[in-house]
């Protein structure tokens, strides 16, 4: 890893403060030495977190300084930066439309300097993360790449949808981006669910909406976390068969798989087209074996396996954002 003269290299975590999948990776990177680790939340801007950012336009790079509580960092000296979940900006003493003003300010120019730092590794850039988390699009390199897929259809029209469910019966819903939904002041969970026709009414025309035909004789779940080279597969399955396995994680158990080259050489090559160096993926397995391709994750969870499996994916981020693999 590269750094300016005399100082040591600095991996910037840009997280909030109480990311579990974020505390492993600085511990293993505090752990090897070879760089110093900082956490920065951009929800902290600017009222805990400042940063003052010149260009140099000769060279094109952005140098100056960002300065949190406990330390100040040379932006000149960030080598790698690990975007995971970084909190909303927040302006509390503002009305409304003040508030959204300074928002957007922050965001543009706090987040854009830390996208914009020329030579750095991102795992993943913001902006790429951004772009690859569209169903529509990675549903369109999937199947450019060749992967097995269910039929699917994003329509706000209820009766596409219903023909569709009457066509490819068992269907199912699926959200086209999780969001946070709140009901009588508690967070609800969206899960991929079946449908049938006679669910399918007029409020299907007030969005889109995305349906799939279910992989028939599903009986058991990939998820294939891939950083960088490496490729770690766990098969899932829940011991009561449920569609959607995040739905209840006390139901699961998690075996180590290997997967054919071709496959593996696909997943490469789908992140290379969004321009990623990891993503989960998941997969739907039927009875006679067939992984069907059913999204990408470019930033998703994966700490929780680590436990029950003995995968080194912590190694791998470190190994990652240290620029060693």
């Amino acid at each position: 890893m590269s750094a300016a003269a005399g100082n040591q290299p600095v991996v910037l975590v840009v997280t909030g403060a109480d990311d579990v999948t974020a505390d492993p990776v600085i511990a293993e990177l505090n752990r090897r030495g070879t760089c110093e680790v900082a956490r920065v939340d951009p929800g902290d801007f600017p009222h805990d977190v400042a940063m003052s950012a010149s260009l140099d336009v000769e060279r094109g790079r952005w140098g100056g300084q960002l300065t949190t509580p406990s330390r100040t960092i040379e932006l000149a000296e960030v080598a790698a930066v690990y975007w995971r979940r970084p909190t909303p900006h927040k302006f509390p003493g503002l009305d409304d439309q003040d508030a959204e003003f300074a928002k957007v300010q922050a965001r543009e120019g706090f987040g854009g300097v830390l996208a914009s730092l020329p030579g750095c590794r991102y795992v993943n850039h913001p902006h790429r993360n951004w772009a690859a988390e569209y169903k529509p699009s990675q549903l369109t390199v999937a199947a450019e790449l060749g992967f097995t897929m269910p039929p699917t259809l994003i329509t706000s029209d209820p009766d596409a949808a219903r023909a569709f469910a009457r066509k490819h019966s068992p269907a199912i819903y699926r959200p086209l981006r999780v969001t946070a939904l709140m009901r009588d002041g508690r967070p609800q969970a969206m899960w991929t669910q079946r449908v049938e026709p006679e669910d399918l009414d007029e409020t299907v025309a007030g969005t889109a909406h995305m349906f799939q035909a279910e992989v028939v004789g599903k009986v058991a779940d990939l998820r294939v976390t891939v950083v960088g080279n490496q490729v770690f597969c766990v098969r899932i399955e829940s011991s009561d068969g449920r569609l959607d396995w995040r739905s209840d994680y006390d139901t699961l158990k998690y075996e180590v798989v290997d997967l054919p080259h071709a496959l593996i050489t696909k997943l490469k090559e789908y992140l290379r087209r969004f321009g990623l160096s990891f993503g989960c993926f998941d997969f739907g397995v039927s009875d006679d074996g067939t992984p069907y391709f059913l999204e990408c994750n470019p930033n998703g969870q994966w700490a929780w396996m680590q436990p029950p499996t003995g995968l080194p994916m912590t190694e791998a981020f470190a190994d990652a954002l240290e620029g060693t693999q």
